[in-house]
């Protein structure tokens, strides 16, 4: 049979792909220590579960609104409003099934065939394949190591161009974990307001996980011009360890929000009611379990990064918010793709391939998980370094 055009414009998920041969593997009862899945290894807060229980017993069962509970997207606007200084009103946001899925439905509402978007290379692997499908065209910008993998504002004002309709901004960043500073996002933002067809969309779901004196600024808070031309995705999925919960958001401009809901109400129709007042109290409820969370990851952080950098010829630079260590292995002579597949063949360490990231010279390793799997995974990947 033969299939649509569109399916070959794009690739299959690596860091799906090998998360889930590694759980193949634990299945059969080999001891993985895996370090591929961006999913934190935390329990949902108890008063999050507790709201959703109460919602189910209380016949929150049926179809809702297309676009969101009506609290809950008063609940994101406060939130953002409050945290963010965005001055998003509820009939700004779309709830969303995840965080990816606000990002494919802005993709859709808002390209149109030709259309460029700029994307700063690495990435994270579903950025240029939404843009594909979406009929645009993604433009890589690769940063350097150097510069924190942060685009430049010169590189950004090169790249620019009559047809790019969207710039994809990513901090804290997935797959590096680099932050970009306030001064930094200013930079940014000069360039962009020389460019009023540009818009901006904001991939803030780390938001909440940042160490030492990282500082988050949305770029929509810069000033009211970008504000409007700002989109901001996010999600419960990474502060409040919702991830099987399926939960984003997709905030901006009201008439490209009744778009992308469109194209949801003929897609998915509502996300699932009774998560969502979970969701709602994830926001309007007590927040340490995120101070604690983000503490736990702060010291795995610490622990990882000096694991990592003591193995000769591998090279890193410390990360400053999420959850991922980008590690350099040029000095290898092994693909991205070759070391990830010996190192879980030969040493059952499961790491994602730089290559999904658009950095061939590089891999991935999440720290959500345990102290005991990092230093256990840390030596095994260490034999296999020095093996090589």
């Amino acid at each position: 049979m033969q299939l649509a055009a569109r399916v070959d414009l794009v690739s299959p998920s690596l860091t799906l792909a090998i998360d889930a041969k590694a759980k193949a593997l634990k299945a059969e009862g080999v001891d993985v220590c895996s370090f591929s899945a961006g999913e934190p290894d935390f329990d949902t807060p108890a008063h999050i579960r507790e709201a959703a229980k109460t919602a189910l017993d209380q016949g929150k069962t049926r179809y809702g609104p297309a676009a969101g509970e009506p609290a809950l997207r008063a609940a994101i606007a406060t939130k953002l409003h409050q945290d963010n200084q965005l001055p998003f009103t509820p009939d700004q946001v779309l709830v969303t099934n995840g965080g990816k899925h606000s990002l494919y439905n802005l993709m859709m509402a808002l390209l149109s065939a030709g259309d460029e978007v700029v994307i700063p290379s690495p990435y994270w692997v579903s950025y240029p394949e939404m843009v594909k499908l979406a009929q645009g065209v993604p433009v890589l910008v690769p940063t350097e190591e150097r510069h924190g993998y942060r685009i430049t504002p010169e590189q950004l004002a090169a790249t620019l161009t009559p047809k790019t309709k969207l710039l994809v901004l990513n901090s804290p960043s997935n797959p590096t974990g680099m932050v970009y500073t306030p001064a930094e996002i200013r930079a940014i933002t000069a360039v962009l307001l020389q460019h009023p067809q540009v818009q901006v969309v904001s991939d803030e779901i780390y938001e909440k996980i940042i160490y030492g004196d990282a500082e988050h600024l949305s770029i929509g808070a810069v000033g009211p011009e970008l504000f409007a031309r700002t989109f901001v995705s996010s999600g419960f999925a990474k502060a409040y360890a919702m991830t099987g919960w399926r939960i984003g958001y997709l905030a901006g401009d009201r008439d490209v929000i009744r778009a992308a809901t469109k194209i949801q109400g003929h897609s998915t129709s509502n996300v699932c009611t009774f998560a969502q007042f979970g969701a709602i109290a994830a926001l309007t409820g007590p927040q340490d379990c995120v101070e604690t969370m983000r503490r736990a990851f702060a010291e795995r952080r610490d622990v990882i990064y000096d694991l990592v950098t003591s193995i000769p010829r591998l090279t890193c630079i410390k990360p400053n918010g999420a959850f991922y260590l980008f590690v350099n292995i040029s000095a290898l002579g092994l693909s991205s793709l070759e070391f990830c597949q010996r190192l879980l063949e030969e040493k059952q360490v499961a790491v994602i391939p730089g290559v999904a990231f658009g950095r061939d010279d590089t891999v991935r390793l999440s720290y959500a998980t345990d102290l005991d799997t990092i230093r256990r995974g840390c030596d095994r990947l260490r034999e296999f370094v020095l093996g090589l």
